[in-house]
């Protein structure tokens, strides 16, 4: 399980002095829960993600252990250094936005006719409950030629899970080289 501490204090000092020794700004959220102010260790914190299995994942904030999903992050545009992360809670029953990974197998056919393997998406937007969430979307793309795509359209939604993309965008698909 991760862990980090509550911020006390929102200045702009206090947030540079906790930078500067290693920290991790975080914001936790819920809907109809109130905001909590953390920060974590930043090397801990990226090692424990690398690591993690699932989507969802537990964090301890002071006294209180709540299941996260990381919403988004922000990283500095010179060193690439991560600056601050977004957690909401990951609330049982309620419908919300999540993004769930695209994992591939298999080698593309159309590789040997001189195409290029692209990720159009690596992560699916959908709207469902944290109980209805899939892990991933795992697909085979061993037939793909030059010039095919996988469409969100052919991804199988679980019952309950509502991707809100246009059907007709491409997940993964082979190029042709130039």
């Amino acid at each position: 399980m991760l862990e980090g501490i509550v911020r006390d204090s929102m200045t702009k000092q206090e947030t540079k002095s906790l930078r500067k020794d290693g920290y991790l700004i975080a914001n936790i959220y819920g809907k109809g829960l109130e905001n909590i102010n953390a920060a974590f260790k930043k090397n801990e914190f990226i090692k424990f993600l690398r690591n993690k299995t699932t989507i969802a994942f537990d964090v301890k904030v002071g006294e209180n252990t709540v299941k996260v999903v990381v919403q988004e992050y922000q990283k500095c545009p010179i060193t690439s250094d991560l600056l601050h992360v977004d957690l909401m809670i990951a609330q049982p029953g309620v419908r919300t936005s999540y993004k769930v990974p695209v994992t591939v197998e298999g080698t593309p056919k159309g590789l040997k006719n001189k195409g290029l393997f692209v990720f159009h998406k690596k992560r699916v937007p959908v709207k469902c409950t944290i109980e209805n969430l899939p892990e991933s979307f795992h697909l085979q793309i061993a037939d793909l030629d030059t010039g095919d795509n996988i469409l969100v359209r052919d991804l199988t939604m679980p019952e309950g899970v509502q991707c809100f993309l246009d059907p007709r965008v491409p997940v993964v698909g082979v190029i042709k080289a130039k």
